[in-house]
């Protein structure tokens, strides 16, 4: 019953605050950048909304859980960096293409080439579909478990959410929504920690908890903790710290945000983003601690809070759930909706862009046997293909058109795939090779062919 009454109340809420605060988009400036006039605390609350994607609310409770202090560490620390890294590529893509949208149009205008468009096209484009595929896995699962629906039918269910309040006003739709949606998760941890930490025996479980459930990871590099920096941390580090550099989500933002209060907005998204996998960091080590018994660890959040907690408590956590959930959801909209910016295209084909992102999306999470974490990490990776190429173009290293085309590729077509291989066995060390590669070996490429070149016209 919760289960519904919460998704029912958070459409309206969603929906009513963008029909109060927002008009309808008329234009594609509007619609994808909201006339560039986004300010300072909107941007920061919309860029750690966009950031917190669901299963970082069970992700960090999990490695607290299972991997104690490194397991967190290497989850949160990355999360909350790449966040600052990216503040000074944000500004500089902002003066060198003041009216621009996208990443793509960016680095294709810079080198004059269709293929460098369509190769960023390509990779923003897939790395939204999997982003929402992974969103409405992780969340259509444990809605479908507490209402009763149908899984698949909780997944179109939440996607026509999104949907509903997305295309009528665009990016100011998907800003105001995150608004809200940030606001309820930090109302959610502030209920659920000091709860959590005020019952007889918390500050001792949350001290005991550290080790995580075997008591063996209390430390980063010894040999436990080695392990997991080989299985977990550096594999994670490199999709995260390359997170916004391959998201149209953030350079998108980086479009809106009045161009005075980009760095403000992204060190305060940062600040208010690293709150939420912390509070839920600190619900795994409780539980930890406590020797509570997780029938599925990557839940033990939504275990704890279940069986510590009044059944009302379960309305601020669904409504956290799905605060995650969708506010990842329609920022993905909003970014696929971009990219028909690419080629002039009409709000007609923006929003058709958003409702066949919606199918896919919808497509992958029913996948049967998909698991979440495998599809994370490898969209994560996925994010990185771009990273080097992208950053050596604005701090202004001169490469060639087919060098950054060879180089993306060559990432695409080498790293990914042993990447890929190495989540799918379970092997460490391929995952950490498979991670390396795809993100060196398109900056090396595109440098070794972008001198060919230079040396040849010479």
């Amino acid at each position: 019953m919760y289960g519904i009454i919460t998704i029912v109340a958070y459409a309206a809420i969603m929906i009513g605050v963008t029909l109060f605060l927002s008009k309808r988009a008329k234009t594609a400036e509007n619609f994808h950048v909201a006339d560039r006039h986004i300010g300072t605390l909107q941007a920061g609350m919309s860029i750690a909304a966009t950031w917190i994607w669901a299963p970082a609310l069970f992700t960090s409770a999990e490695k607290a859980y299972t991997n104690g202090i490194p397991g967190l560490f290497w989850f949160l620390v990355p999360n909350v960096l790449c966040l600052l890294l990216f503040i000074p590529f944000a500004k500089r893509i902002r003066e060198k293409m003041p009216q621009g949208i996208t990443l793509s149009d960016f680095m294709a205008t810079t080198y004059k080439s269709k293929k460098v468009r369509g190769i960023y096209i390509g990779q923003l484009s897939l790395l939204a579909v999997l982003s929402t595929g992974v969103q409405l896995l992780a969340g259509g699962k444990i809605l479908s478990t507490i209402t009763g629906i149908p899984f698949w039918l909780m997944t179109i269910i939440l996607a026509a959410i999104a949907f509903s309040y997305s295309q009528f006003s665009g990016i100011k739709a998907s800003v105001l929504t995150d608004a809200i949606q940030i606001i309820l998760m930090l109302v959610s941890c502030a209920v659920f920690v000091p709860w959590a930490l005020c019952n007889e025996g918390g500050v001792d479980n949350l001290i005991n908890g550290l080790g995580g459930r075997s008591g063996d990871f209390r430390h980063l590099f010894d040999e436990n903790g080695i392990n997991v920096l080989l299985s977990f941390g550096i594999p994670t580090a490199i999709g995260l710290i390359a997170g916004p550099f391959g998201d149209q989500c953030f350079w998108q933002r980086a479009f809106a945000t009045r161009k005075d209060k980009i760095g403000k907005s992204f060190a305060i998204g940062a600040a208010l983003f690293a709150i939420i996998p912390l509070s839920m960091g600190i619900l795994g080590f409780v539980a930890a601690g406590s020797e509570y018994q997780a029938a599925d660890s990557g839940l033990v959040n939504f275990e704890l809070i279940t069986n510590m907690f009044p059944e009302w408590t379960m309305l601020l956590f669904l409504f956290m759930v799905i605060s995650g959930l969708l506010s990842t959801v329609d920022s993905n909209l909003c970014a696929a909706a971009s990219l028909t910016s690419d080629f002039g295209g009409s709000m007609k084909m923006a929003k058709g862009s958003m409702i066949v992102l919606l199918i896919l999306g919808i497509g992958i999470a029913n996948i049967p046997g998909l698991s979440v974490t495998h599809l994370f990490l490898f969209y994560c990776t996925l994010r990185a293909t771009t990273l080097l190429p992208t950053a050596m173009t604005l701090l202004g290293k001169k490469l060639t058109a087919n060098g950054v085309f060879f180089g993306v590729l060559s990432s695409f077509v080498v790293g990914l795939p042993i990447f890929a291989y190495g989540n799918i066995v379970g092997d460490s060390l391929l995952k950490t090779i498979g991670s390396l590669v795809t993100v060196l070996l398109s900056g090396i490429v595109a440098l070794i062919v972008s001198h060919k070149e230079a040396v040849r016209e010479c």
